[in-house]
């Protein structure tokens, strides 16, 4: 399995304490949360140290507040040695003993309306 299911079952929770509507879908070798076709959050597992990682979409602004602030268990959205802007990964402890994931789930909820919506590839015409 490549991500956690109980992390992504308490992402699930935390959107049905919202009364959040989403959608799953199975990237980045990870499970992401849609929220208004749109990528919201999602967990994935770290290959190099196998630790499950809080994905969240949090836009630019806040990204940046959440990095400066110190916070030990966030870190740059990293897959291909480029940062993706606006995206975060929150180590376990920062969601985990205790601490619920609604907190940087409610960032992610409050960036949607913002974000943009990925576009729709059309399928390639084949040349006769």
């Amino acid at each position: 399995m490549a991500y956690s299911e109980i992390i992504a079952d308490r992402i699930r929770i935390a959107f049905a304490d919202r009364n959040t509507d989403f959608t799953e879908k199975k990237m980045m070798g990870g499970l992401c949360f849609m929220v208004d076709e749109k990528m919201c959050c999602g967990v994935h597992i770290d290959k190099k140290s196998e630790a499950s990682l809080l994905m969240i979409r949090v836009g630019e602004k806040v990204a940046e507040e959440l990095l400066e602030s110190g916070d030990p268990d966030v870190e740059p959205m990293d897959f291909t040695g480029r940062p993706m802007k606006g995206y975060l990964f929150v180590g376990e402890t920062g969601f985990n003993t205790g601490k619920s994931p609604g907190r940087f789930i409610q960032l992610c909820l409050d960036f949607n309306p913002l974000a943009k919506a990925s576009r729709n590839k059309s399928p390639k015409k084949k040349s006769s």
